[in-house]
């Protein structure tokens, strides 16, 4: 029997490389901001909504890649054995998120990271096994998590311990949250779009092919490199601010 191989289809990679590239720049932004080098306000206007279309482009990507996952393995593995994957996978990413959490309550002490993007991805790679053979259903989960989630937003709670949910305390500040309202909805959408557009891992539209454009290979090695670059990038920038502003970047 021959074996099917699964190549990578370079558009999500691509979008998956600009989402990082976003990043980058917000948080060269927030570190000039954070020493004072250059003020600015990053949580409204135009930057907020350049803050919610890249996180919402990386998380939506984590739902659509599972898609893609599923449609790899769904006739190879039992449901057993997929459940174990996607529940070792998902604590391996949590455990990356704790230990963010445990750097930054060193490093930064008020503000550090209780529930951020990692700890947000992890979580949802778990939680979201159940929608992965969905199709429609998971478009009107999605809307119903993200609605529920800005609706929360305009409340606070005076108990602290579904903050990973979306039930912000008050008084509650951090750098880095994702809580699972609304962003769970986020991923069940990016599910519902893999479902749709690439079933049975095949692109079902048509597409030119820019994939051997020189800026497409490079924003995409950026996107298939996703994790390590979210891993690493916040100390390389601190490194680099402190070498070409001679700011003290130890607290």
């Amino acid at each position: 029997m021959v074996k099917k191989s699964y190549k990578r289809f370079w558009e999500i990679d691509l979008f998956r490389g600009i989402a990082v590239i976003m990043m980058i720049i917000f948080h060269i932004l927030y570190d000039l901001n954070h020493f004072d080098i250059y003020k600015i306000n990053l949580f409204s206007g135009y930057f907020l909504i350049y803050l919610y279309v890249g996180a919402s482009i990386f998380i939506g990507l984590v739902g659509l890649s599972l898609s893609l996952s599923y449609s790899r393995i769904k006739d190879k593995l039992s449901k057993k054995e997929s459940l174990l994957k996607y529940l070792q996978r998902g604590l391996m990413i949590f455990g990356l998120g704790i230990l963010i959490t445990i750097a930054t309550r060193l490093y930064l002490g008020e503000g550090f990271v209780v529930f951020g993007a990692l700890h947000c991805i992890g979580a949802s790679i778990i939680l979201a096994y159940p929608f992965l053979q969905l199709r429609y259903l998971n478009l009107l989960f999605g809307m119903f998590l993200i609605f529920l989630g800005v609706i929360l937003r305009s409340f606070t709670f005076d108990f602290p311990w579904l903050v990973w949910l979306g039930f912000r305390p008050s008084q509650f500040y951090t750098v880095d949250y994702f809580p699972l309202l609304p962003w769970f909805g986020v991923v069940i959408i990016g599910i519902f779009l893999g479902n749709i557009l690439y079933s049975d891992y095949s692109r079902k539209f048509q597409l030119i092919d820019l994939s051997q454009t020189p800026i497409v290979k490079f924003v995409g090695f950026l996107g298939r490199h996703s994790l390590i670059i979210y891993l690493l990038h916040q100390p390389i920038l601190l490194i680099l601010i402190s070498v070409l502003f001679g700011v003290n970047i130890y607290i």
